[in-house]
């Protein structure tokens, strides 16, 4: 089964509590932010003894927080998570191409929210990219620096 380059499946969203238990808790996570969104995320090794039954262990899985502290009705929790999974949608490809050349590794990623207005979605999808940006820069840094010359 071939998957779009602009697809998000359910395999690539976060619903198990003990990988959101890993993610906050564990201690490896680390977090960067670009106002509104804050991206907390945590490099994982490929596991092959885990696989699902389709045989296809997604890259990087993600999941998005809006706390209600921020917005009161569900209405407009629930157009900012659409917002933003859409924005990762539309731009993951710029961490999925990044993760397929070191090959070894995964990511789970969650976006929170972190204002108490609502934003155009053209300017989701810039701080999106901005983040996912970032984090694959960060990524060839590390590789680049772990590799021996």
């Amino acid at each position: 089964m071939t998957t779009s380059k602009y697809s998000l499946p359910q395999s690539e969203r976060i619903n198990s509590k003990k990988q959101i238990d890993r993610l906050f808790r564990g201690g490896g996570s680390k977090a960067m932010t670009a106002a509104p969104l804050r991206m907390v995320y945590m490099a994982d090794n490929r596991q092959t003894d885990s696989q699902p039954a389709d045989g296809h262990q997604p890259m990087a899985q993600m999941m998005v927080s809006v706390p209600k502290r921020y917005f009161k009705r569900a209405v407009k929790r629930n157009y900012v998570k659409r917002q933003v999974r859409e924005a990762y949608r539309l731009n993951k490809h710029i961490l999925v191409d990044r993760l397929t050349e070191s090959g070894d590794k995964t990511m789970s990623l969650c976006f929170i929210w972190t204002a108490n207005r609502l934003l155009p979605t053209a300017e989701v999808m810039s701080r999106m990219a901005n983040l996912l940006t970032r984090l694959a820069e960060k990524m060839t840094a590390t590789d680049n620096k772990n590799t021996p010359q």
